[in-house]
Protein backbone atom coordinates (compact mmCIF):
# COMPACT_ATOMS: atom_id res chain seq x y z
CA UNK A 1 0.00 0.00 0.00
CA UNK A 2 2.87 2.65 0.85
CA UNK A 3 4.45 1.87 -2.79
CA UNK A 4 0.56 2.27 -4.15
CA UNK A 5 -0.02 5.60 -1.97
CA UNK A 6 3.50 7.26 -3.28
CA UNK A 7 2.98 6.29 -7.15
CA UNK A 8 -0.59 7.96 -5.84
CA UNK A 9 0.83 11.15 -4.76
CA UNK A 10 3.94 11.43 -6.73
CA UNK A 11 4.03 9.45 -10.14
CA UNK A 12 0.76 8.89 -11.21
CA UNK A 13 -0.58 12.56 -11.51
CA UNK A 14 2.59 13.64 -13.82
CA UNK A 15 2.36 10.77 -15.96
CA UNK A 16 0.58 12.70 -18.55
CA UNK A 17 3.57 15.45 -18.79
CA UNK A 18 6.48 12.95 -18.98
CA UNK A 19 7.42 10.71 -22.07
CA UNK A 20 8.33 7.20 -22.67
CA UNK A 21 11.48 7.68 -22.24
CA UNK A 22 11.80 10.04 -19.09
CA UNK A 23 9.50 7.19 -17.26
CA UNK A 24 10.74 4.14 -18.29
CA UNK A 25 14.78 4.36 -17.59
CA UNK A 26 13.85 4.55 -13.73
CA UNK A 27 11.78 1.73 -13.53
CA UNK A 28 14.14 -0.51 -16.13
CA UNK A 29 16.82 0.50 -13.79
CA UNK A 30 14.98 -0.60 -10.90
CA UNK A 31 13.91 -4.00 -11.97
CA UNK A 32 17.21 -4.56 -13.22
CA UNK A 33 18.52 -5.90 -9.72
CA UNK A 34 15.86 -8.71 -10.07
CA UNK A 35 18.70 -10.76 -10.29
CA UNK A 36 18.36 -10.45 -6.64
CA UNK A 37 15.82 -13.18 -6.83
CA UNK A 38 18.85 -15.66 -6.99
CA UNK A 39 19.45 -15.14 -2.95
CA UNK A 40 15.82 -17.97 -2.85
CA UNK A 41 18.26 -20.54 -4.67
CA UNK A 42 21.72 -19.57 -1.94
CA UNK A 43 22.55 -21.20 1.19
CA UNK A 44 22.49 -19.08 3.88
CA UNK A 45 20.04 -16.50 2.27
CA UNK A 46 16.91 -18.92 3.24
CA UNK A 47 16.45 -21.33 5.73
CA UNK A 48 17.00 -25.49 4.57
CA UNK A 49 14.16 -26.62 3.49
CA UNK A 50 12.82 -23.77 1.23
CA UNK A 51 10.41 -25.60 -1.34
CA UNK A 52 12.07 -26.05 -4.68
CA UNK A 53 9.00 -25.43 -6.27
CA UNK A 54 8.60 -22.21 -5.16
CA UNK A 55 12.86 -21.61 -5.38
CA UNK A 56 13.54 -22.58 -8.99
CA UNK A 57 10.89 -20.49 -10.72
CA UNK A 58 10.39 -17.40 -8.30
CA UNK A 59 14.79 -17.36 -8.58
CA UNK A 60 14.72 -17.88 -12.41
CA UNK A 61 11.53 -15.90 -13.30
CA UNK A 62 13.33 -12.93 -11.65
CA UNK A 63 16.62 -13.35 -13.32
CA UNK A 64 14.83 -13.83 -17.08
CA UNK A 65 13.05 -10.58 -15.59
CA UNK A 66 16.35 -8.80 -14.97
CA UNK A 67 17.85 -9.63 -18.23
CA UNK A 68 14.62 -8.11 -20.07
CA UNK A 69 14.76 -4.86 -18.14
CA UNK A 70 18.27 -4.07 -18.79
CA UNK A 71 18.29 -5.26 -22.78
CA UNK A 72 15.11 -2.90 -22.40
CA UNK A 73 16.50 -0.22 -20.83
CA UNK A 74 19.47 0.00 -23.58
CA UNK A 75 16.74 -0.25 -26.13
CA UNK A 76 14.94 2.50 -24.54
CA UNK A 77 17.68 4.87 -24.02
CA UNK A 78 19.00 4.57 -27.49
CA UNK A 79 15.60 5.02 -28.82
CA UNK A 80 15.52 1.39 -30.94
CA UNK A 81 12.28 1.05 -32.71
CA UNK A 82 11.87 -1.84 -30.59
CA UNK A 83 12.35 -0.53 -27.63
CA UNK A 84 8.80 -0.49 -26.86
CA UNK A 85 8.11 -3.95 -28.01
CA UNK A 86 11.07 -5.00 -25.67
CA UNK A 87 9.37 -2.91 -22.50
CA UNK A 88 5.97 -4.48 -22.93
CA UNK A 89 7.65 -8.40 -23.36
CA UNK A 90 9.70 -7.63 -20.18
CA UNK A 91 6.40 -5.89 -18.63
CA UNK A 92 4.22 -9.28 -18.92
CA UNK A 93 6.94 -11.92 -18.29
CA UNK A 94 8.14 -9.57 -14.98
CA UNK A 95 4.23 -9.12 -13.80
CA UNK A 96 3.61 -13.07 -14.51
CA UNK A 97 6.39 -14.10 -12.70
CA UNK A 98 5.42 -11.97 -9.42
CA UNK A 99 1.95 -13.08 -9.59
CA UNK A 100 3.40 -16.71 -10.14
CA UNK A 101 6.15 -16.32 -7.47
CA UNK A 102 3.19 -15.66 -4.80
CA UNK A 103 1.19 -18.40 -6.06
CA UNK A 104 3.75 -20.92 -5.33
CA UNK A 105 5.06 -19.32 -2.20
CA UNK A 106 1.41 -19.47 -0.54
CA UNK A 107 0.73 -23.26 -2.54
CA UNK A 108 3.93 -24.52 -0.91
CA UNK A 109 4.55 -22.65 2.35
CA UNK A 110 7.79 -21.25 1.43
CA UNK A 111 7.72 -17.87 3.42
CA UNK A 112 8.56 -19.90 7.12
CA UNK A 113 12.10 -20.40 4.84
CA UNK A 114 12.88 -16.99 3.55
CA UNK A 115 14.96 -16.37 6.59
CA UNK A 116 17.15 -13.52 5.35
CA UNK A 117 15.25 -13.02 1.99
CA UNK A 118 12.17 -12.05 3.10
CA UNK A 119 12.29 -8.59 2.63
CA UNK A 120 12.17 -9.20 -1.04
CA UNK A 121 8.66 -10.45 -0.58
CA UNK A 122 7.87 -7.81 1.90
CA UNK A 123 9.81 -5.14 0.02
CA UNK A 124 10.87 -5.51 -3.30
CA UNK A 125 7.63 -7.22 -4.68
CA UNK A 126 5.39 -4.84 -3.42
CA UNK A 127 7.38 -1.82 -5.15
CA UNK A 128 8.42 -3.95 -8.50
CA UNK A 129 4.02 -4.40 -8.91
CA UNK A 130 3.42 -1.07 -8.44
CA UNK A 131 5.61 -0.29 -11.04
CA UNK A 132 4.40 -3.26 -13.32
CA UNK A 133 1.26 -0.94 -13.08
CA UNK A 134 2.69 2.49 -13.49
CA UNK A 135 4.28 0.67 -16.88
CA UNK A 136 1.00 -1.01 -18.31
CA UNK A 137 -0.58 2.69 -18.00
CA UNK A 138 2.51 3.79 -19.74
CA UNK A 139 2.60 1.17 -22.59
CA UNK A 140 -0.90 1.63 -22.52
CA UNK A 141 -0.88 5.13 -24.02
CA UNK A 142 -3.45 6.93 -22.09
CA UNK A 143 -1.80 9.14 -19.83
CA UNK A 144 -4.33 11.58 -20.15
CA UNK A 145 -6.70 9.42 -18.15
CA UNK A 146 -5.73 7.26 -14.83
CA UNK A 147 -7.61 4.84 -13.43
CA UNK A 148 -7.26 4.55 -9.68
CA UNK A 149 -9.25 2.14 -7.70
CA UNK A 150 -12.50 2.08 -10.31
CA UNK A 151 -12.53 5.52 -10.80
CA UNK A 152 -11.18 7.74 -13.91
CA UNK A 153 -9.70 11.06 -13.01
CA UNK A 154 -9.10 13.34 -16.11
CA UNK A 155 -6.79 16.39 -16.18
Amino acid sequence: MVFYAAARIYVLPKLGGWSFRTVMPPILLLHSFRHLGLMFLTRGATYPGIPAQFAYPAALGDLVAAVLAFVSLVAVVRNYRAGRVLVWVFNIEGTLDLTMAIGLATAYGAPVYMGPAYWIPAFWVPALLVTHYITFLVLRGDSSTVEWSGATRRR
